[in-house]
């Protein structure tokens, strides 16, 4: 092996080799068992961040766990088409290069260039995913517009709309006035701003007057150039200030228009004046509260968010209302929605119906893409009626048949199911399924997976002109289909049998709503077992937390605090780590900002980690469901790890290679005896119950506690305690003993890559090919190796529990070296007091041992009355070790340190007793802070006693 580990130089070309010989593949037996992840699609357009390196990273980490334990392992992986997104992009991209827009190329050329994006560079992802050592089968790698996933999207609208699941219907949206289309929550981004609040004065029609004699209510709203669609003014039913004009009626200025007075528990009566406009066509609430009362909703808006001419009147059910009078203000038609909104502002001011103006602060909705406000605007589009599928998707949560871990996020998905709304699955774009409806020139819609099966259905000619809906489906829908369209449903196929329902789904909180509960709807309503009950689409959902940085801050581009892994991999200089973060951006005194706390964190740009560093990182950090502070010195540290690996597996090999390492070595000798040394006996054991550890560890998704369980025995006792305790066997035991300690050496070594392996696999694939021939161990590749298996027999638990002993002992006499600044290569005396028969024996036994780890040229075991010279102690148990003094330490120096640590405590006992005896501090320190004062102050004053007990042995030592 090289001298100095380097995971350069191993990474890519040991990826390469893996993904040729298809050890990421379903090896088809299934003696052992199936399992299954399907890998959350990233979008095509994105690229690797943290969040994506740690779950991918959980998720490989499971996969090759259950590979090795024999399991026939898929892990489907695939990409997401992001509909907007890419469609985004790509008109950007044509802009720059030919000026022109997505109109000027038409729909269908439009679409061939995003093709030809896709397929030049649309895989970006997908190499990087390479890079982090995901074991998925990329044969089987899929796309959410591919020709199968097309065939299952088309599928399932068919059979839903024919279910009376899918409806066409004139509904509240998000629309985002830019890009022309709906949008779902998840793509909307509430920020803080401030704004103002506007308070109109509504003039009561027929003469009514308010119980304080007013003849107007006063409304306040954050966007008056909705007043021009107000359909009522609500107040509470309980609000006595205004029971008596409940049915009665408001004239709406500007408009002209009468709107009712309505009573609804929606209105806060304690706030503002209890009097609320309302606005369905504009606004959520209102719209929920307009569809209670059957109030007509006026859509002012156009797609632009500007003032239409002529108002859009829906009825309450979303049919069209032909009745009332939808006419708007000439002089608004055509206006911005903010320009309208100063011109009315103006307007009620000059007709004297402008109340006090407030600055108030509010959340705005703004695109996450297109960056504009969003506007709720009534909108012609396509729903599924989800409330028949939540049911049963419900159920099998309650039932057990799908587990959240951890389990509380399952309260985050009853509540959302249990009060779920109609999902709005078309958007106006052109990237995307198409959605498959087509119109007659009456109007008529007709549903089916093509024209011709349209045609053939309703017995349409060719005189009869179609036209195809110009809708596509939201991403989320054909995502929804995503573990069994993947296995090529809706065809009855073999990797649908063998592999669904999935095991596992690793997912963030933030889209168990749009995702995770609409796959498990999805798929319970689809696939059906042989029984026919319905088929769940995995068995665990899997909730990780965000990755923050190392303030707790959400990462973002605009803080200037985005961490790429492929840095912690790789390694980025200064310099380009400052022109990746502010090289695009268009404010330069943000771009200044971040270069300037950029410089001042990451003074020596990020040093190279390489993968098994990084990914052993995020294994540790995972705690569940909570979010995790990024930390550079834990990356650092884990980096020194695989270092310590490395070391450690170059001494096995420098005194084990072209040795005879017991029988099953190349040079082992068949009649040859072995005998185990206690320290042998005691690394197995203890490998025995850390692989125990891990299993149960891993069986409760706690990778924190795995990680942990593995750094404890690697780095503390096999790299620490083991390797060193094979020094004295291997330069002085017998040929017996020294293959004994060869052969536990090279057997725990490859045992241990394999136990690593899940979290760690190009290090442990590097170690385990030069190792296993050593072992006698034959295989091609570590991937493919048994996991380790706990055996109980090889736990003896006498001899753990006499090397424990021994390490304290040892421990104890290197705490008196530290303790007296005695150096390591010092031999020392020890003596032994209140010694029990089996320590006795423990301390004959392992003579070696003390005399080559702690330095002891000898052990005297003191008769019960014996008098000991003046000694330092330590107590191993009920026996207590003496290092006699003398001649060890200067007396004077030592009085000097214990009298400057004296000084110290003094202080900080006067400091403490000072606030305790500070009359206005007791009075107002809550009791808990008095009494941790307290407890302080008792600390220092026995730790003074100590130290004068100290000092006056000393004394007898200088006298």
């Amino acid at each position: 092996m090289e001298k100095t580990y380097n995971p350069q130089s191993i990474e890519q070309a040991l990826y390469q080799n893996w993904e040729e010989k298809g050890y990421f593949k379903p090896h088809g037996d299934e003696s052992n068992g199936n399992y299954c992840i399907m890998i959350p699609p990233p979008n095509v357009t994105g690229s690797l961040h943290m969040g994506h390196a740690f779950q991918d990273t959980i998720m490989d980490t499971l996969i090759r766990y259950q590979r090795m334990k024999g399991k026939n392992t898929l892990w489907q992986v695939g990409t997401d088409h992001a509909g907007i997104a890419t469609q985004m992009l790509v008109e950007r991209k044509v802009e720059a290069e030919e000026g022109k827009s997505r109109h000027d190329l038409g729909r269908e050329t439009f679409i061939d260039r995003i093709w030809d994006w896709k397929n030049q560079s649309g895989g970006t992802i997908t190499k990087q995913l390479r890079r982090l050592g995901a074991s998925v089968d990329w044969d089987r790698e899929r796309f959410t517009m591919d020709e199968g996933m097309s065939a299952a999207v088309q599928e399932v609208f068919v059979r839903l709309y024919n279910d009376d699941l899918i409806y066409r219907g004139k509904r509240l949206v998000n629309w985002d006035p830019k890009l022309h289309t709906a949008i779902s929550d998840l793509e909307v981004e509430n920020k803080e701003k401030q704004g103002s609040m506007w308070h109109f004065r509504y003039p009561l029609a027929d003469g009514a007057l308010t119980a304080d004699g007013k003849d107007y209510l006063e409304v306040a709203t954050t966007r008056p150039e909705t007043m021009l669609g107000d359909s009522a003014v609500a107040v509470h039913p309980d609000d006595e200030r205004y029971q008596s004009l409940i049915g009665k009626f408001i004239l709406l200025p500007i408009v002209n228009r009468r709107i009712p007075i309505v009573a609804d528990d929606y209105v806060d009566m304690e706030f503002g004046t209890g009097c609320v406009k309302i606005t369905p066509a504009h606004d959520f609430n209102d719209y929920e509260v307009g569809k209670r009362h059957n109030l007509p909703m006026f859509n002012i808006l156009t797609i632009d968010a500007a003032i239409r001419s002529q108002a859009e009147v829906v009825n309450s059910d979303g049919t069209a209302n032909d009745e009332l009078d939808g006419s708007l203000p000439e002089r608004f038609a055509g206006l911005d929605r903010f320009k309208a909104r100063t011109a009315i502002v103006d307007e009620f001011e000059s007709l004297g119906l402008l109340g006090k103006i407030d600055p108030h602060a509010l959340k705005v909705p703004y695109g996450d893409r297109s960056g504009v406000v969003i506007e709720p605007l009534l909108t012609d589009q396509w729903y599924v009626a989800v409330a028949p599928m939540a049911k049963t998707a419900i159920e099998a949560v309650e039932n057990g048949d799908i587990k959240f871990v951890p389990q509380q996020y399952e309260n985050m998905y009853f509540s959302w199911m249990r009060d779920i709304q109609d999902w709005c699955i078309s958007r106006q774009l052109w990237w995307g399924h198409r959605i498959p409806a087509w119109y007659d020139e009456a109007g008529k819609v007709y549903v089916g997976r093509d024209e011709a099966e349209v045609r053939a259905k309703h017995n349409l000619d060719d005189s009869v002109v179609l036209r195809q809906d110009p809708d596509v489906l939201d991403t989320w829908f054909s995502s929804a289909l995503w573990t069994f369209s993947t296995l090529g449903w809706p065809d009855d196929t073999e990797a649908l049998k063998t592999f669904h329902p999935t095991d596992v789904l690793v997912t963030g909180f933030d889209i168990i709503f749009f995702w995770v509960a609409r796959m498990i709807m999805m798929t319970m309503h689809f696939i059906k077992d042989e029984d026919g009950k319905p088929q769940v689409p995995f068995k665990t959902v899997y909730v990780t937390g965000l990755i923050r940085d190392e303030q707790g801050n959400k990462m973002s581009k605009s803080k200037g605090n985005v961490l790429d892994p492929l840095d912690m991999i790789d390694g980025i200089d200064l310099e380009a780590l400052v022109e990746k973060r502010t090289g695009n951006m268009m404010q330069p005194q943000l771009a200044a900002k971040i270069e300037k706390s950029t410089r001042k964190e990451f003074a020596d740009g990020i040093e190279a980690h390489g993968t098994d560093a990084l990914r052993f990182t995020l294994a540790a950090m995972a705690s569940t469901g909570r979010d995790i502070n990024w930390d550079m010195k834990r990356l650092d540290g884990y980096r020194s790890f695989c270092n310590k690996i490395w070391n450690a597996s170059r001494y096995v090999l420098m005194n084990t290679e072209e040795q005879d390492c017991g029988p099953q070595s190349p040079n082992g000798k068949a009649d040859g005896e072995m005998q185990l040394s206690l320290a042998d006996r005691w690394i197995v054991g203890l490998f025995n119950q850390t692989v125990k550890a891990f299993d149960e560890h891993m069986e409760n998704y706690r990778f924190d506690l795995a990680a942990n369980t593995l750094y404890e025995f690697t780095w503390n006792q096999f790299c620490d305690w083991y390797l060193e305790l094979t020094k004295p066997v291997l330069q002085n035991g017998t040929e017996a003993e020294q293959r004994g300690t060869r052969h536990t050496l090279v057997t725990v070594l490859e045992a241990m890559q394999r136990l690593l392996h899940p979290m760690m696999p190009y290090l442990t694939e590097t170690i385990w090919q030069r190792v296993k021939p050593l072992a006698g161990v034959e295989g091609d590749t570590l991937m493919l190796a048994e996991f380790p298996v706990y055996q109980a027999s090889k736990v003896d638990e006498a001899a753990m529990a006499d090397l424990e002993w021994v390490k304290q002992v040892i421990v104890a006499v290197r705490n008196i070296r530290a303790e007296l600044n005695i150096a390591p290569s010092k031999p020392l005396n020890a003596m032994l007091r209140s010694v029990s028969a089996q320590d006795k024996a423990r301390v004959e036994a392992n003579q070696t041992f003390f005399a080559t780890l702690a330095k002891l040229e000898s052990m005297t075991i003191l008769a019960d009355g014996d008098t000991a010279p003046m000694s330092t102690t330590q107590l191993v148990g009920e026996m207590e070790l003496l290092i006699p003094m003398a001649g060890l330490i200067d007396v004077a120096a030592e009085m000097a340190r214990i009298d400057k640590q004296f000084e110290k405590l003094v202080g900080e006992a006067k400091r403490i007793e000072g606030k305790l005896n500070n009359q206005g501090f007791v009075a107002k320190a809550p009791e808990a802070v008095i009494e941790k004062e307290r407890a302080k102050l008792a600390e220092f004053q026995r730790d003074m006693d100590k130290l004068c007990e100290q000092k006056a042995e000393l004394a007898k030592l200088e006298g």
